[in-house]
């Protein structure tokens, strides 16, 4: 290893974001040479992504730029994609980059992909809440079949939404299509007791896993709202004209948007590491198996709860792995130990449209719309803890 260190930061997620935010508040100007990787030159939030798909907020509120939040003294941004891994060269090969990028210390948060479950036609047909631009098309492309539906003929399946998935993505976003119809209705001249928004699940209930009160109170809530749930009802195929569920059922659909489930992003089956669904089981200390000196991060990892299954990938825990590796590389740096990772629950809530939530706060539930404000208050801290007080007044209220 030279004299300055080299840790290169691949994806500027969750995960990427907390590791960045921390190095650069913590290192001294000369002690390391850090490098953050993106493919894009701003940070999205994927807690918010289902706001501008259904068009109920402009995307801007859901990104920032990486150049109002870094430190050009102690970070080096790079935009652009990463195209392969070589850990055992130590490399990262980048699309527009001849040469590769080496690394004394390599961190990847490069998020997930969408997980199809072999459900035939879903990749060719369904839309995906994935990033900003997958999410201007699904607003534009309701809106496109909205403005169809008056100016050719009146096809029921114009302004039928399918929604695949009623996990916390799903569920959010539903609530955001009830938020939005009655504007786009008036917008669009479409009375609103046309419009079919159908949630499907394959699991036995709304939010697996979720307490069961809240869930009740969510399915209720959005059913008033005129959303019909099609729940332990499997897609089996989706095409051009809508889904296929299991027995038979079609249900003919303009816009489907699939919100079922991720898997790790591919470039770390492909830069050999031993995953499970694309993600890496890594050690207490986020590091590869067999690589000491690669840490993965978010959605890409893999790491388990103390009756032995895996924690979701969420916002929160990416977060907290991208601090505690931050921390833990400053230690390395500085000689010191590593400490290892411990996944510290502090509440979950979702989002049921812009003045409704449920969630629970340690061993407290909330509902309504005091979920709704804490919701809202949690999209404020993470911008206080990107950018201070600034970011907050410039993004906070958009």
């Amino acid at each position: 290893m030279g004299e300055k260190p080299k840790i290169v930061v691949l994806g500027a997620g969750y995960s990427g974001m907390m590791t960045i935010i921390g190095l650069q508040k913590q290192l001294q100007y000369n002690e390391a040479e850090v490098i953050l990787v993106n493919q894009h030159p701003y940070h999205y939030f994927t807690t918010k992504l289902h706001e501008p798909a259904a068009g109920t907020r402009h995307h801007e509120a859901a990104r920032v730029l990486i150049e109002q939040v870094i430190d050009p003294r102690k970070v080096t941004f790079i935009q652009d994609k990463v195209k392969g891994i070589r850990p055992q060269d130590k490399q990262v090969d980048l699309v527009n980059r001849e040469e590769p990028l080496t690394y004394d210390y390599l961190v990847i948060g490069l998020g997930s992909a969408p997980e199809t479950f072999g459900i035939r036609g879903l990749k060719e047909n369904a839309f995906f809440i994935r990033n900003i631009d997958s999410v201007r098309m699904i607003r534009e492309h309701i809106e496109y079949m909205f403005a169809k539906y008056r100016n050719e003929e009146q096809r029921d399946e114009y302004i039928t939404i399918v929604v695949g998935g009623a996990g916390f993505t799903g569920v959010e976003f539903v609530g955001e299509l009830v938020d939005r119809m009655p504007s786009l209705c008036r917008e669009f001249d479409i009375p609103r007791e046309k419009v079919r928004l159908i949630s499907i699940e394959a699991a036995p209930t709304v939010l697996p896993g979720f307490d069961p009160e809240l869930v009740q109170y969510a399915v209720k809530y959005l059913e008033e709202q005129g959303v019909e749930f099609r729940i332990n009802t499997p897609i089996e195929q989706c095409d051009e004209d809508g889904v296929t569920l299991k027995g038979g059922e079609e249900i003919k659909a303009a816009t489907v948007v699939w919100t079922g489930g991720v898997r790790g992003n591919r470039l770390i089956e492909e830069a050999g590491f031993e995953t499970m669904r694309g993600r890496v089981k890594v050690d207490e200390y986020l590091r590869a198996p067999g690589y000491e000196e690669v840490f993965i991060i978010g959605d890409c990892s893999l790491v388990f709860n103390d009756e032995g299954r895996p924690y979701p990938p969420t916002a929160q825990i990416a977060s907290q792995q991208g601090s505690k590796v931050a921390k833990n590389l400053i230690s390395l740096l500085r000689g010191g130990e590593m400490q290892p990772f411990r996944f510290d629950l502090k509440g979950t809530l979702a989002s049921l449209g812009r003045h409704n939530a449920i969630g629970v706060i340690g061993k407290r539930k909330v509902f309504g719309s005091t979920a709704s404000f804490l919701k809202r208050a949690n999209d404020l801290r993470w911008l206080y803890i990107l950018g201070g007080v600034p970011l907050v007044l410039r993004k906070g209220f958009i």
